[in-house]
């Protein structure tokens, strides 16, 4: 009964409060590494039956829903892959017009060169300082000048649906490309919190993603 108890309280803090979730894949660098581990909090917006594992949350569209703002990272599901988990970072809400010209060209968004960026698999001769409108800011990678995904058609993005883009820019399968956007009831939870590296990395100066993103 103790096991059976136990059991259940970290299937509904996981699917309820916060979930771990792991960093495969190099689309976020350099916010997120390969190997990091974070925390995704499952009630920044609301449940949805994506929120819980198999489907176990019988419902339409989203409940205690709480609107996403521009600059999260989320984890969600894409509706053409309702079975893995991806994570991306938030730039274009319902009704906005999203444009890559060197940057988002939406609305102003303020582009600052602060150097370059190297790791064992990457290397970039341009590390970015973005900021969008909302006054978020945060670190991308621009690794090929004039590549397919700096220069884009407009997209206006449909009610209830997000734009979603990597923050390594140059190797990120995003909504710029097939992924199209994204709906607001598959997103499963917002990123919070690092808490663990593969590798050994000093979170003492990037314990939070907010101190990651400037917010």
């Amino acid at each position: 009964l103790a096991f059976l108890a136990s059991s259940l309280a970290a299937f509904a803090f996981r699917s309820f409060v916060f979930q771990p979730f792991s960093i495969p894949a190099s689309s976020m660098v350099p916010t997120l590494e390969v190997g990091d581990y974070l925390f995704a909090s499952k009630f920044a917006y609301g449940y949805s039956r994506h929120s819980v594992p198999f489907g176990l949350l019988p419902i339409e569209g989203r409940t205690f829903d709480t609107a996403p703002a521009p600059g999260d990272i989320a984890v969600f599901r894409r509706p053409s892959d309702p079975s893995t988990d991806y994570i991306k970072r938030i730039v274009g809400l319902p009704g906005d017009k999203i444009q890559m010209i060197d940057g988002i060209n939406d609305h102003a968004v303020k582009l600052e060169e602060t150097g370059s960026y190297s790791s064992d698999e990457i290397r970039s001769p341009k590390v970015q300082r973005e900021t969008l409108q909302n006054g978020v800011s945060y670190s991308v990678l621009d690794v090929i000048d004039g590549s397919t995904g700096d220069n884009t058609q407009p997209v206006v993005v449909p009610a209830g649906r997000y734009f979603m883009l990597g923050d390594n820019r140059d190797s990120s399968a995003d909504s710029r490309f097939d992924m199209g956007t994204i709906p607001y009831e598959n997103l499963v939870g917002k990123g919070v919190r690092l808490f663990w590296n593969s590798r050994g990395v000093d979170y003492s100066s990037r314990h939070t993603l907010d101190g990651l993103t400037g917010k």
